[in-house]
């Protein structure tokens, strides 16, 4: 019996130095350095001529930073810092100028700190009068004709779709294939990932064009879980996501520059295949006997928001529109010493001849004054990509029903709860 209690105390020792052990090296929970960023308007949002400032606070251990300096900067938006300077943390706080603007547009306030060899930095954007943001991009009279011309020869070839399952995507709820659609003149093609809900009934359709650049697509179940029949594509010529990596680096080797390439004329600048081609994958997605007969809907972000736009003014049966921060709008912005979007044409550089002319055809503002069908806007002001200014110079041109969700505090992404946000407002709009 005595035994057994020593036994038992000998347990209970070793037990409590081994929670005794844990505890002296648990990780923390919190990070040693917190600081807090704020403006004097909580959305960031001022009058033209109305000086704002950018406030901080930074904690140690929970406890008030004191005599830190914090070096900053601030200037119009992608322009060059008009001045800078230096504040001392007291009681943890300090306040940064960060001035005014006489025209509708942004500022922002670039900020670093040192504390324990840890260095913070961080950037803030201020509104002025957003909502009177004029984009210097001038609607061609020709405009809709050269459209109208490009998206009847586009029509002219046999959209062939190539439908391949996939099951190792697929789910018990979601079927996912693999589609190559012919999209255009000379042989284009489009790859993408269609997914579609098991439940043998009909759906909207929703259409993702991507991002920037050439990277490999990926399949989701997310939209079909919420009832929509899916398609995300790649827009360029070749870029089967199933591929090897070795043969897909090849065609993506293809692709460089795109964004630039055939500049100079409206009939030869890449992206009008890919406009027409998106506008063609809309037409592919109302083939399906799946779809309900009434809703197509269009979302993606950046160059994907973009195309988003374009393709929701181009084609006729597109019901709604979801784009997040949107490439290639006010693309004469850098022209006129303001932020223009992205690709930043005239930032850095001067554009072939004739580009001037023919990005009048292609910038997403002039598609956004067309737009017919409601519209969820969504950007975030921390935006280096795709300038607030840019974004802003679209939205505030639409004319048809829209639905402005902005977050301050993102920059070339999204909360998931802005896409969540996304998701519902499109089931709204969904007819029933």
């Amino acid at each position: 019996m005595k035994s057994s209690i020593k036994t038992i105390i000998l347990i209970l020792v070793m037990a409590g130095t081994a929670i005794g052990a844990m505890a002296q090296f648990s990780k923390p929970r919190r990070t040693y350095l917190e600081y807090i960023i704020t403006t004097d308007h909580a959305d960031r949002n001022y009058t033209t001529g109305e000086q704002a400032r950018v406030n901080i606070e930074a904690y140690k251990g929970g406890v008030p930073v004191d005599g830190v300096t914090v070096y900053y900067s601030v200037g119009d938006e992608m322009m060059k810092p008009a001045a800078t300077d230096s504040v001392t943390l007291r009681n943890g706080r300090a306040a940064i100028p960060v001035g005014t603007r006489t025209q509708p547009g942004f500022r922002t306030c670039n900020l670093h700190f040192t504390v324990y060899d840890k260095t913070v930095k961080d950037m803030v954007k201020v509104a002025y009068s957003p909502d009177r943001i004029k984009s210097y991009t001038v609607m061609p009279d020709d405009f809709d004709r050269f459209w109208q011309k490009t998206l009847k020869t586009a029509a002219k070839t046999d959209i062939a779709p190539e439908i391949t399952p996939l099951p190792r995507y697929s789910t018990d709820s979601v079927e996912v294939s693999l589609v190559k659609l012919n999209v255009g003149p000379g042989g284009r093609h489009m790859y993408g990932y269609l997914t579609k809900p098991r439940d043998g009934r009909r759906h909207p359709v929703l259409f993702c064009p991507p991002g920037a650049g050439a990277s490999k697509i990926s399949p989701t179940t997310y939209y079909s879980e919420r009832g929509f029949i899916y398609l995300n594509i790649n827009i360029h010529d070749g870029c089967n996501p199933e591929l090897d990596d070795a043969a897909y680096a090849g065609q993506k080797a293809k692709t460089e520059g795109y964004n630039r390439r055939g500049i100079s004329s409206r009939e030869t600048f890449y992206y009008r295949d890919v406009y027409a081609g998106c506008s063609r994958c809309i037409d592919f997605l109302c083939s399906l006997p799946e779809w309900d007969g009434s809703n197509v809907g269009v979302t993606g972000g950046s160059q994907g928001g973009a195309l988003s736009i374009v393709t929701a003014a181009l084609n006729p049966k597109v019901t709604f529109c979801s784009p997040f921060y949107p490439a290639l709008c006010d693309l004469m912005g850098f022209l006129h010493h303001r932020a223009g979007g992205w690709p930043k044409y005239f930032e850095k550089q001067r554009e072939e001849a004739g580009a001037e002319e023919t990005l009048a055809y292609y910038d997403v503002v002039n598609f956004a004054r067309r737009l017919k069908c409601p519209v969820f806007f969504s950007f975030g002001y921390n935006d280096e990509t795709c300038s607030p200014t840019s974004t802003f110079a679209a939205y505030n041109e639409i004319t048809a029903p829209k639905t402005l969700s902005v977050t301050p505090t993102s920059g070339h992404w999204r909360f998931t709860e802005t896409n969540d946000e996304s998701v519902e407002w499109m089931k709204k709009n969904v007819i029933r």
